[in-house]
C-alpha cells in the first residue's frame, strides 16, 4: 500500500518530530510535521508506516460496521469492556435503561424510533460516565500530583480525552464508558499529567511511568479493545 502525499493532509508546526494520526469515519491520513522537514522524507515515512495506516484503517472500518446501530433486541452493545445484548422491554413510564446480568434493558414505549432509542442509551452511558468522575479523579489526583479545575464529558471522534493545560480543564470521550476500568483509569491519568506537561515528550513519559508504571499495556488494551 501506498499512502500518496495529495490523500494527506499536512500541517506544518513548531514540533520536535512528526506525529501521524488515522482519523475516522474515512480513514484521513493526519501529519503534523516540523517545519523543517521536507515532503521526501514525509512520504518517506509514511512508506515505512503504511502496514500500521492500514491496520488502522480497517480496524475504523470494523467500528463502523459494529456502529451502525439499528438499536433491535439482541443487537450487541459494550459497557465497561463487556458486550451485552440488547433487550427491549415495552413499557408505559418514562423511558428508561437498566443493566441486567446477562442484558441492557431499554425500557421504552411501542412508538420510540431507532434513533430515539440509541440517545437514550447514550443518555444512559453519559450518567455512568458523569458518575464515575468524582472517584477517578479522587483516586488519580493526589498520585499525579495534580488538580483539573474541571471535568467534562463530551463526544470524540479521534481522541479519548483532552486537556487543556492552560485553563487546567479535562474533556474525557463518552465512548470510554465501553471500555474496561483500567483503560478509563489510563486516560484520566494520562491526562492529569498533561497538566505538567503539555507535551508527549520525555518527561511526560517519565512521569507516565511514575504514576503509572502499566500504562503502556492499558494502552494497549485500549486500542485493542477499541469500540470507538
Amino acid at each position: 500500500m501506498s499512502v500518496p502525499l495529495c490523500d494527506v493532509r499536512i500541517t506544518r508546526k513548531r514540533v520536535k518530530r512528526l506525529n501521524v494520526r488515522v482519523c475516522p469515519p474515512h480513514g484521513e491520513v493526519r501529519v503534523s510535521a516540523p517545519w523543517w522537514m521536507s515532503e521526501r522524507d514525509i512520504h518517506n515515512f509514511l512508506h515505512q508506516r503504511r502496514d500500521w495506516i492500514e491496520q488502522c484503517r480497517q480496524r475504523q472500518q470494523q467500528r463502523q460496521a459494529a456502529n451502525r446501530n439499528d438499536m433491535c433486541a439482541g443487537e450487541m452493545h459494550r459497557y465497561l469492556g463487556l458486550a451485552y445484548p440488547l433487550r427491549l422491554c415495552r413499557s408505559r413510564g418514562r423511558p428508561s435503561v437498566t443493566l441486567q446480568c446477562d442484558a441492557l434493558c431499554l425500557h421504552i414505549s411501542a412508538e420510540m424510533d431507532a434513533a430515539q432509542r440509541l440517545r437514550l442509551l447514550q443518555g444512559w452511558y453519559r450518567q455512568q460516565l458523569q458518575a464515575m468522575l468524582p472517584q477517578l479523579l479522587a483516586r488519580w489526583q493526589p498520585v499525579v500530583g495534580a488538580q483539573a479545575a474541571e471535568c467534562r464529558i463530551k463526544r470524540m471522534s479521534t481522541r479519548w480525552g483532552s486537556c487543556n493545560p492552560r485553563e487546567r480543564r479535562i474533556w474525557l470521550s463518552l465512548e470510554l464508558i465501553k471500555q474496561p476500568l483500567e483503560c478509563i483509569d489510563y486516560v484520566m491519568v494520562h491526562e492529569l499529567v498533561h497538566l505538567h506537561e503539555a507535551s508527549h515528550n520525555h518527561r511526560f513519559h517519565t512521569l507516565m511511568d511514575q504514576c503509572m508504571p502499566d500504562w503502556r499495556e492499558r494502552r494497549r488494551l485500549l486500542n485493542a479493545g477499541t469500540a470507538q
